[in-house]
Parts: structure tokens; C-alpha cells; sequence
């Protein structure tokens, strides 16, 4: 993250002292007003404003910038905590994997970021520029929330060209809010002055009264009026001519000051504007030429609508109305060299390190294939971060390229399997075999081969590929989220003994990469399997270590902890906090989870709520009954809701337990057995081993009978626990 992002812009070369504004800034933080609002077209002086307002504050203010793929929930949070950060040292420590293990969820870091500020006295100001870049109602959702539950010591600031879709009616009526508009944001004749500099000087004061009004106080009008000003023979009549309304302002900066600029500025300018932000190096780099660094300081000297972001003079941007500008006028000029120029923009920014921006530039530049191999680092370094959004707009980007490389299609698999869409995850896993390199090691997909079944609600191919997997003999050396999603398949097959094993080395990786989702998550299984073996002092302690490690990593309120919320209700010794635990962990479960999951969380606290005399358990088993009936192979999880049906009177229990087989298997339906966990008919199973269908069923009936079932699921399960599969 680029540090300027964390920081205001440093103030102009010429900055007008606006004391009306300030008064009404600081009488907001007297009054502890929540949020002030500062919504005003394009170039009317937000930033500058606050940030000159905000450096004269004694409070600490934490200033965020946000930028075009802010609308990415866990970048969004990940930046908003880092400018906190900044001054809230520990905050940053707690609350960054947080951001990670939730993939933004707001509903899980507002609260946890509310509490950690109300625990610090000190009075924070937050700054949001430029907010109106967001377009992700989840986003919004949470900053209005975070606005709502915000304690005394905290003001937050939007800056904004448009109203945010918060309820600021609300907000008004209850004195939470304060305003500044764009009318109040404009400069008055002696403000205008101030500005204007000694070019203002050749003025008479009714012809800057006149230029006010033709701007209508307008802070870019005034600027740009005062640029042209410095090269007009006949300052008056300049004044006369000039339109300062924002509509006409790309035609007169095109007619009127890079006609008149300096060629190698101009050339510098347009060469530039493929750039979001720029240093000396950088811009030498892309214009092939020397003497960036001095450039840029004597021209942010000359030019206002170049905006400093350091107070060293080293990191710069353009004025977004300048920028746009100067990127129409590149582009009408020189279509054929803007792909250059990406491209070397991308070459710097790949020697510097910064894979993630040089990947943004290979696309701008039209190099799909640089693209996709910048993918591999790329991509693997968002799907940590939790920034799915970020990189599904890069393989949208990528286009059609992306399902003839096996390092985008898997990460499109990891893309649609996070949004829950596991046949789609399903078709680019399948492509990605189709075009894996022999080079390639197949393990780097087992992870989400393991995951996507696991959601899919198919046990029994989850089962083979980590036995797979194990079969290997080397899960220590490989990434924690391998060993965590072989526990996990091993967890829900029932196969305690196993899923201990590898749960064990998910442990010992996370911890040492630090893989704060999968360490919590193992935890999580082996709480199932502890659940499921029937030692319930283990699964409460297997439970309350899973909790405890989620809290200490700030994954407290992540959806994937519902399972082991659910364990603990079950296994509590107190009514009162079973009932807590149960209703908490349905709505974890809720927000998004695998099927497995769910349906797990659904049937644990169900049986827990009918165990404690609450009838309303009973429509919690009905749900997950609803979704266990379409799992191809549910496991532990059909096996769990079958026992609290039969608890609760609303199946028929089974006719003995399993675990011992009632009478010895054929040889016969031991072979029809092995075909039980697949997805085939029964009628496909017969013509599979050339018998007829109703000798098949003989089989299946005789099955059932000795495993003491009633189902072909609970058949596979109880033949798993058996070891007979």
C-alpha cells in the first residue's frame, strides 16, 4: 500500500487562509458531532481545505485517500485500518488479519473497530477523501454503521462529489451530522485574491469580484483563470472572456493552456497522465528522459492542479479534472504510444517491486500474456489478503485469455468458490487440468479440489483426494491450507484418528507462515471430530481453543467460527450460555458458509434449543434436512442430523447402532458398496457391474440391513466408520 495513500496531500504553494470553514470544521469536533460531510462538485477545494484544517488540529487524524479499486470490501477495510494504524499502533496488529480472515465483512470489523477505539480516550479524527469512488454497498453499509455506533472521541469526515446513500435525514434530525456544501466552498473576493497571487495583483478588485461571479467562487475555475493569467497581454480583458463553469472547462484548458504550455512540459504532462500518482524516477522512466525529480518540484511551484503527497516533495498526482485532461489530449495525440508508455510504467513499477500496479499497467497496455504472468504472484498475494473483488475485476480484465492459463483458471476457481458457487469452481478446476503445464505440481490445486467438493457436499471424493494427499508422505513440507482442507475432508468423513493427524501439521504451518483463516479453521475441525467421535469434554475444550485462538487473531466474528459456536453450545454445562451459543452460531452459519457447515451448525443447535425444551429447534433440523437431502454425500453432517431426528422424534431412528456391523457383507455388496459414495443411480451402479437393477436393490436392501441404516447416505457413513470404505 502506497504510503501517500495513508497521508493528506501536502498544502499548495499558494494556500488561503478560510477561517469561516475551519470554525465550522472545529464546532463539529466540539460537539462531537459523528460525521461531517463535506459534498461538493469536482474541484470546489475538499481536500485542500481539510487537509490544511486537519494539519492545524491538535487531535491525531488518521487520512485516508481513496482510490478507483477502493470498492474492494477487504481492501477498502484493510486501508481504512491501516491509516488508523498509523497513530493506533496495536489496533493495526489486531485488527489487519481480521480484515484478511473476513474478506472485508463489515458486519465483523465495525464492531470489533468500535471497540477498540472506545477502549482509547484519545480523540481520533478520521478522514475519507474522495469517497464517492465507492460503489460497493456493503462498504457504505458498514461506514454508516461504524458512523452509528461511533463512540464520543471519534469524528469521521467524508469528502465527496456526491451524497453518500446513507440516511442523512436521520443523521440531521438527530444532530449527528455536519455540513459543508459546495456553496459554502466557495471563494469570496478576497479569498480569491489570496489565491490568485500576485497575478491577482494586475487585477482591479471589480474585475476579480467579476471573475467570481463567472466562476461562481469555483476553487479549479480560479486556479486555472489564474495560470492562463500569467501568459494574457491583457489581463482585464482575459477576465472578460473567461467561462469558469465546469462544463466548458476541458475545451478552455485544451484551447487555452496546453496550447500555450511550454512543449516539454506539455509533452512531460501528457506522457504522464497514464499515471494515478508519480515520483522523479517514475516519470523518467516512462517519458525516457532525465531530470524528472527537479521537474516535478519546479512545475508543482508553477501549478496547483499539480497536488503534492508528501511534505518531502517526492510523490505527486495530478488534479483529477487536470489528469482527465491531459488523458483525453494524450489519447486524441498519441493512441498509438499509450501502450508504451504502460509499459514502461509497469517495467519500473515490476523493478521496484510493486507487482501489483505493474499488473494493472500490463492490462492498460494491452500485454494480456505479461498480464498473466505477473498473475502468478499477483493473484496468490490477493486471495491472502482477502481481496476477492480485486481479483475478479483483474481476470475480467484478462478476458477469454484466462481460461487457457492454469494459474488463472485456478484462480477464478478460488474466485467462484468463495462467492459459495461450486459448480462454477468446479468448471474452472476442470479447465485447469485441461491446460496444466507438465511442470506444474498437481498439489498446488488439491486445496481447492478438497474445498470445492467439501461445498458441494461430496464427502466421498473429498475423502479420496486427501488420502491422496497423505499418500504422499510429505503434508509438513506443503502449505497449511493443504494439510487444513485434508483435516477438514477427513473431519467430515468421520475418520477422527486421521483428521487429528493432519489438523495437527495444519497447526504447526499456520503458525509458523502465520496463516491466521487456516489455523483458525482447523481448529474449527477438530472440534467436528471431536463432536463426532462422542468425547464431549474433548470437543468442548477442542471448541473453546478454536474460540479463543479466532478472538486472539480478530476472527471472533468470522462465518467460518459458526461450527465451533455450535459445538460449544452443545457441549455447555450452562443452559442460559447453550442458548446464547446456539442462536449466535445459526446466525454466523447464516452469512455464508459451505452446505456442510451450515447444515452441521443448523443440526447441532437445533438439537441443542429441543434439548432446552425450545420447540424452535425443531425447524432448525427441518432446514438442515432441506439441505442434506441434496448433498451428494453429506458425511458426519447427514449422520449428526439423522441421530437428533431420531432424538426428537421427527425420523425413524436407525435399527442399531454402527458400530458394529449386524452380519458380515457379501463380496458381492461389498463391490456395491464402493459405488454408494458416487454420484450414480442406482440403475447406472447395476449396468456398471452387469447385474440387473433389481438385483442391485437386493444388494442396497441387504446393505442397509447390516449396517443398521435406512438410507444409502447413512450407509456410506456408517460403512466409513467401519473402515469398510
Amino acid at each position: 500500500m502506497a504510503a501517500t495513500k495513508l497521508r493528506p496531500p501536502a498544502p499548495p504553494t499558494r494556500l488561503v487562509e478560510r477561517t469561516r470553514l475551519d470554525v465550522t470544521l472545529d464546532d463539529a469536533i466540539a460537539r462531537q458531532v459523528p460525521l461531517v460531510l463535506a459534498s461538493a462538485p469536482a474541484g470546489s477545494g475538499k481536500s485542500t481545505m481539510l487537509s490544511s484544517w486537519a494539519a492545524r488540529r491538535p487531535e491525531q487524524v488518521a487520512w485516508l485517500q481513496v482510490e478507483d479499486t477502493d470498492s474492494d470490501p477487504a481492501r477498502f477495510w484493510s486501508s481504512l485500518v491501516a491509516a488508523i494504524a498509523r497513530h493506533r499502533h496495536d489496533l493495526g496488529a489486531h485488527l489487519a488479519p481480521l480484515v484478511v480472515g473476513s474478506a472485508g465483512d463489515d458486519r465483523v470489523i465495525v464492531p470489533a473497530l468500535v471497540n477498540d477505539l472506545a477502549d482509547d480516550s484519545e480523540r481520533l479524527v478520521l478522514v475519507i477523501d474522495d469517497y464517492h469512488l465507492i460503489n460497493d454497498i456493503t462498504v457504505h453499509r458498514g461506514i454508516e454503521r461504524l458512523i452509528e455506533l461511533s463512540p464520543a472521541q471519534l469524528t469521521t469526515v467524508v469528502s465527496t462529489r456526491v451524497d453518500p446513500p446513507f440516511r442523512l435525514g436521520r443523521m440531521r434530525v438527530r444532530n449527528r451530522v455536519s455540513e459543508v456544501r459546495a456553496h459554502e466552498l466557495r471563494f469570496a473576493v478576497g479569498e480569491a485574491a489570496d489565491l490568485l497571487g500576485s497575478v491577482g495583483e494586475q487585477l482591479t478588485a471589480t474585475a476579480i469580484d467579476d471573475l467570481c461571479v463567472r466562476t461562481e467562487g469555483w476553487a479549479a475555475g480560479l486556479v486555472l483563470a489564474g495560470l492562463s493569467l500569467e501568459r494574457a497581454p491583457e489581463p482585464a480583458r482575459f477576465v472578460q472572456a473567461f467561462r469558469g463553469d465546469d462544463q466548458l472547462v476541458v475545451s478552455y484548458l485544451g484551447d487555452e493552456l496546453l496550447a500555450t504550455m511550454d512543449p516539454d512540459d506539455r509533452r512531460r504532462m501528457l506522457e504522464t497522465s497514464v499515471l494515478d500518482r508519480f515520483n522523479g524516477p517514475l516519470i523518467d522512466a516512462v517519458t525516457a528522459s532525465t531530470g524528472g525529480s527537479q521537474w516535478l518540484l519546479d512545475a508543482a511551484v508553477r501549478n496547483q492542479l499539480i497536488v503534492r503527497l508528501d511534505n518531502t516533495g517526492e510523490w505527486f498526482r495530478y488534479h483529477h479534472l487536470l489528469r482527465d485532461l491531459l488523458a483525453l489530449e494524450a489519447k486524441r495525440t498519441f493512441p498509438e504510444r499509450l501502450p508504451e508508455l504502460h509499459g514502461r510504467a509497469a517495467d519500473w513499477f515490476a523493478a521496484q517491486g510493486d507487482r501489483g500496479q505493474a499488473v494493472e499497467h500490463r492490462l492498460a497496455a494491452g500485454d494480456v500474456a505479461g498480464g498473466m504472468d505477473l498473475m502468478r504472484f499477483v493473484g496468490s498475494d490477493l486471495l491472502g489478503q482477502g481481496q476477492i473483488r480485486t481479483l475478479q475485476r483483474l481476470l475480467e480484465r484478462i478476458g477469454v485469455a484466462a481460461s487457457d492459463d492454469a494459474v488463472c483458471a485456478m484462480l477464478w476457481g478460488w474466485c467462484e468458490y468463495l462467492g459459495g458457487r461450486y459448480a462454477a469452481a468446479q468448471h474452472w478446476l476442470d479447465r485447469a487440468s485441461d491446460v496444466w503445464p507438465p511442470i506444474f505440481d498437481p498439489m498446488l490445486a488439491m486445496p481447492l479440489r478438497i474445498n470445492v467438493a467439501l461445498g458441494r457436499g461430496d464427502v466421498a471424493t473429498a475423502l479420496e483426494m486427501a488420502r491422496t494427499v497423505t499418500a504422499q508422505g510429505d503434508l509438513p513440507t506443503r502449505p497449511a491450507e493443504l494439510a487444513t482442507a485434508v483435516g477438514a475432508a477427513y473431519t467430515w468423513a468421520g475418520l477422527a484418528p486421521e483428521a487429528r493427524e493432519s489438523l495437527a501439521v495444519a497447526v504447526v504451518k499456520a503458525t509458523l507462515d502465520q496463516r491466521f483463516t487456516a489455523h483458525t479453521m482447523a481448529l474449527v475441525s477438530m472440534a467436528i471430530a471431536e463432536l463426532d467421535d462422542g468425547d464431549i469434554a474433548a470437543a468442548r475444550s477442542a471448541a473453546a481453543t478454536a474460540l479463543s485462538t479466532a478472538q486472539s487473531f480478530g476472527l471472533a466474528g468470522y462465518h467460518g467460527v459458526a461450527p465451533a459456536v455450535a459445538v460449544s453450545a452443545r457441549t455447555a454445562t450452562d443452559a442460559e450460555q447453550a442458548r446464547v451459543d446456539a442462536v449466535h452460531a445459526v446466525d454466523l452459519a447464516r452469512r455464508a458458509t459451505t452446505d456442510l457447515g451450515r447444515a452441521f451448525v443448523l443440526t447441532t443447535a437445533g438439537d441443542t434449543l429441543l434439548g432446552l425444551g425450545d420447540e424452535g429447534g425443531m425447524a432448525l433440523l427441518a432446514e438442515a434436512r432441506s439441505i442434506i437431502d441434496h448433498c451428494v454425500d453429506p458425511g458426519v453432517a447427514g449422520r449428526a442430523l439423522a441421530r437428533a431426528e431420531a432424538r426428537h422424534g421427527s425420523r425413524t431412528a436407525p435399527t442399531t447402532p454402527t458400530t458394529q456391523l449386524v452380519e458380515q457383507l457379501t463380496e458381492r455388496e461389498l463391490t456395491l458398496l464402493r459405488y454408494l459414495p458416487s454420484q450414480m443411480s442406482l440403475r447406472e451402479i447395476a449396468s456398471e457391474l452387469f447385474v440387473s437393477l433389481n438385483t442391485a436393490k437386493t444388494h442396497s436392501s441387504a446393505i442397509y440391513r447390516k449396517l443398521g441404516v435406512t438410507d444409502r447416505k447413512s450407509a456410506v457413513q456408517a460403512a466409513r466408520s467401519l473402515q469398510l470404505l
